[in-house]
C-alpha cells in the first residue's frame, strides 16, 4: 500500500504523487483516471527498481490535516 496526494494541475487535469517513490508522478483528466494513472506507475516504478536490484522505499509518510 501507497500513500499518495491528489490535486488540481493548472490545466485541468488532476495531478497525483506518490512521495514515498521519489518522481513517481502522474495525472488524469478526472480523480479516477488520475489514480488508475498512479497505480500503474507505482507497480511499474517498483518493477524497475526490482530489475535493477535496488532497494524499495518502505512506505514512511503519514499525512493530517489542519485547520489553519
Amino acid at each position: 500500500m501507497r500513500q499518495i496526494i491528489l490535486y488540481p494541475g493548472e490545466d485541468d487535469y488532476w495531478v497525483v504523487e506518490c512521495p514515498s517513490l521519489p518522481g513517481c508522478i502522474s495525472q488524469g483528466k478526472t480523480k479516477e483516471e488520475a489514480i488508475a494513472n498512479i497505480k500503474l506507475a507505482i507497480r511499474e516504478y517498483i518493477v524497475a527498481l526490482e530489475e535493477d536490484k535496488l532497494p524499495v522505499p518502505e512506505e514512511r509518510f503519514e499525512t493530517l490535516l489542519i485547520a489553519v
